[in-house]
């Protein structure tokens, strides 16, 4: 009886062991068993036909190893994605499919920009399928074969990306075992994505595969896989080497008449030099690329970080022209996820696309990290955080409250755009050229400076970069005391203003930054306050209240210590430092007190209309919020802050509008972007809530409460599993553990719903603000008046979740119960 191989599908005698194509473990005649039948495929699908009562096929995107791939319309959730169907041989085999399962546990946890996500895997009519994300561009590999060989600046930017991706993998214990160019996409971002995780396995599950079973392509296969012998993440890392070879070369750097006989090579022969092949190639890069394809995996990299590390130096010595790949719409949306073969009435089209390739525009790589669009302004200049250069390098907080000074002034030039503070630091200490800076943050120029403090000696080198040349448009050199730090800013900042030829309205030779003390141990102090008060922990608020306490100790008219002082009264309860009823007092007498020495205070009176938000005044608070927009419409804290208070009184119109003024003057806020999905997702519009927080997490994929919000949109739109792996990501908190609980309610897993409840009932002897999370999981399992029982006592301990009350989704199965409307209406919700 002949055994047909479950990856290439050649027929062997009953009599091997070994596939004699590919080297593949066949199983034995035992295994396979003569009478077993294998179910009939469904029949090829035509464009409409709807797929296990959910998926709407669009298109065939092509054939691979595993069976055939579709584009079709999640119509559950209204979205595109790809559907492949497993063929039905290798589906018969119950082993791999358990093992399909298993793997997808794990390859579902990876969450960046740099991967193509896995969603599931099923079976209906008859086939097994799994889902995935539907990506419209091209892959690597047919980007190779169209331009022979890839410019080694985007080699090297697509191999950072990649080395990204692999990065957040191997961090999960994942390791790709089938890297190549076949499973990277271009999108149409110009952004690299690894696909087809699908036959991945985690590190820590052993045993899964079976043993000798070789997975892998032969033409990217590391030696250790070639042997069927354990792999671990260096392996990724050859296939990587390949990979780089390919792009470099437009060659693999071996072949063979067989699979098993390149698989063999791979193990026993060197690769001819690539710079051999491309002179071109820098030495450096070149030693690269080999020291990847080491034989020995102890002698190649020894993680993908350190790969990309050497990538980074690699890279600067290019010109950036080169860091460049082909960007624009695909000619068919068939160049996606997974590899195919071009249907023959395509080669003419190709033709024609081969031709437009040479005029297409180039765009760069690197990922679009909330880049703004060119701003109306005339004029534009980002301040960049300055450089201590102090010996004893202890006065980072004088090199930022000095940039920040500079922002504040700026920004309220007519004329001027400058982004906000949030979006300039973001920079710090990232690998960003001066072009890609710019781009980012839409200005055309850069202010950079060094700060050196040696005793009461302070020396500030400042200096204005053009973006599009780089060349020095102002540089200047101020050695002075340090008494005269006020004196300096102002100085620096007039001669921004010449240098970018800005012609001033009022007397030209008037301050352009306003000074709120002359002591300088307070000012030294209050930006001490202000350093801390930007890093937003638990820790870093509690010094910043001490420092700002000192400051007005040494100065008690110093009306910006009393307004750092209220604004971070403000934000602690948002870290779990305090509850807002604890810091009311707090909040209004820093407040007025700065008011009262200085009526035009923005952010006193935001953090006035943020304590009164919360006291349930709300007529109070909008009275405050609109105060501070008039006194500083440059401000995206006052923006922000304002959106948010219109989202609870569900007026998402204008909040949407204040939330997205604040993201253009503060573009790569992670807080602002952040926030803007949860205005997104209150307001229903549950695409663009993914958008923005997805947005963020490309940013920083740690900064909190994030994944919560994103997996609360996630369970909105019945995408259960995704929801869960959002949500277990910072279950630590009570809402998100409220809300894995309304999951799993959802999901109809009544028994882990109540498991979620009980352990939130145990929290409650101990935490407070915990009632009204409790009543979410009570009314999605149904449970009305215990969860009506629970608002109640919320409402008696004052909690501040009570704000989300009229917009909140947990609650939209009980809108209309009168006792939720008189609740309402004790909370002063029109």
């Amino acid at each position: 009886m002949a055994i047909k191989c479950p990856k290439c599908n050649a027929d062997n005698p009953g009599t091997v062991k070994f596939c004699g194509e590919c080297g593949t473990q066949l199983p034995s005649i035992k295994d396979i068993g003569v009478t077993r039948t294998i179910e009939t495929p469904v029949e090829k699908f035509t464009r409409g036909t709807v797929f296990a009562g959910r998926y709407e096929i669009i298109e065939e995107l092509g054939k691979g190893g595993m069976g055939t791939v579709y584009k079709v319309e999640d119509m559950k959730i209204g979205q595109d994605i790809a559907l492949k169907l497993i063929k039905p041989e290798i589906a018969s085999d119950k082993k791999t499919i358990e093992r399909f399962r298993n793997e997808l546990k794990t390859t579902r946890m990876i969450s960046h920009r740099n991967v193509c996500r896995m969603f599931d895997i099923g079976d209906a009519e008859g086939t097994h399928f799994i889902t995935m994300e539907y990506i419209p561009g091209e892959d690597l590999k047919s980007l190779i074969r169209r331009v022979k060989q890839i410019p080694e600046g985007t080699a090297i930017s697509i191999a950072k990306q990649v080395c990204e991706g692999l990065a957040e993998a191997h961090r999960l214990g994942v390791v790709h075992r089938d890297l190549k160019s076949n499973n990277i996409m271009i999108d149409k971002e110009g952004n690299a994505r690894i696909m087809d995780f699908g036959i991945a396995r985690s590190l820590e599950a052993k045993g899964i595969t079976g043993a000798g079973i070789i997975i892998g392509t032969p033409e990217y296969m590391s030696p250790e896989q070639a042997e069927a012998k354990e792999v671990d993440h260096r392996s990724d890392i050859y296939s990587l080497g390949v990979i780089l070879y390919e792009m470099v070369t437009g060659q693999l750097p071996f072949e063979g008449e067989t699979p098993l006989s390149v698989a063999m090579k791979h193990k026993g022969e060197k690769p001819k030099n690539p710079k051999a092949l491309n002179p071109q190639i820098q030495a450096d890069f070149n030693s690269l690329i080999l020291n990847c394809l080491e034989k020995d995996k102890e002698k190649r990299y020894q993680s993908t970080d350190e790969v990309r590390s050497e990538l980074t130096n690699i890279e600067k010595g290019i010109p950036t022209t080169e860091k460049v790949v082909p960007r624009g719409k695909p000619l068919t949306s068939k160049e996606i996820t997974v590899t195919f073969r071009l249907k023959k009435f395509l080669i003419p089209m190709l033709i024609v696309f081969f031709i437009a390739a040479a005029a297409v525009i180039f765009w760069q790589v690197i990922p679009q990290k909330g880049a703004s669009s060119v701003k109306s302004s005339k004029y534009s200049i980002a301040v960049l955080p300055f450089e201590d250069l102090s010996p004893t390098k202890d006065h980072e907080y004088l090199c930022e409250g000095i940039a920040e000074t500079l922002i504040n002034s700026l920004i309220k030039i007519k004329d001027l755009w400058v982004p906000a503070r949030a979006s300039s630091f973001s920079f710090r200490e990232k690998d960003f050229s001066i072009q890609e800076i710019g781009q980012q943050l839409g200005v055309d120029n850069l202010l950079m400076a060094g700060v050196q403090v040696i005793g009461d000696k302070l020396r500030i080198t400042p200096k204005i970069i053009n973006v599009a040349d780089s060349s020095q448009v102002w540089s200047g050199l101020y050695d002075r005391q340090m008494e005269d730090i006020f004196a300096i800013q102002d100085e620096i900042a007039q001669e921004i203003v010449k240098a970018l030829k800005i012609e001033l309205l009022g007397e030209k030779e008037a301050p352009l930054i306003k000074n709120y003390t002359e002591n300088l141990e307070a000012y030294n102090l209050y930006l001490q306050g202000r350093y801390f008060w930007n890093r937003r922990t638990v820790e870093d608020l509690k010094k910043a209240i001490v420092y700002f306490n000192q400051a007005i100790e040494k100065d008690p008219n110093y009306a910006m210590a009393y307004v750092g002082l209220a604004s971070t009264y403000t934000v602690i309860p948002t870290y779990g430092f305090s509850r807002f009823k604890d810091v009311n007092q707090k909040i209004t007498d820093a407040a007025l007190k700065a008011l009262n020495i200085d009526n035009a205070l923005a952010e006193a009176h935001a953090s006035l209309g943020h304590m009164k938000m919360f006291n349930w005044d709300w007529v109070g608070a909008e009275k405050e919020f609109k105060l501070a927009i008039e006194t500083d419409p440059h401000n995206a804290t006052v923006h922000h802050w304002y959106a948010i208070y219109l989202m609870y009184m569900a007026r998402f119109d204008e909040s949407i509008t204040e939330i997205e003024k604040a993201l253009e003057l503060d573009p790569l806020s992670l807080v602002i972007n952040r926030n803007a999905g949860q205005v997104y997702f209150n307001a229903r519009q549950y695409d663009k809530a993914i958008e923005a927080l997805k947005k963020t997490i490309d940013m920083d994929p740690d900064f909190s409460a994030v994944h919560h919000i994103l997996g609360k949109v996630y369970s909105q739109k019945s995408m259960y599993e995704e929801a869960m792996t959002e949500l277990q990501k910072e279950k630590k908190d009570v809402e998100s553990l409220a809300w894995v609980g309304i999951n799993y309610a959802r999901m109809g897993k009544i028994d882990e719903a109540q498991d979620v409840l009980e352990d939130l009932l145990i929290r409650s002897k101990e935490t407070s603000e915990i009632s009204y999370n409790i009543a979410r999981v009570y009314f999605a399992l149904g449970e009305d008046d215990r969860g009506f029982d629970c608002l109640e006592i919320a409402y008696e301990k004052n909690e501040a979740y009570l704000a989300d009350l009229k917009i909140d989704p947990a609650f939209d199965t009980i809108k209309t119960d009168p006792r939720f409307i008189a609740l309402q209406k004790k909370l002063g919700f029109k």
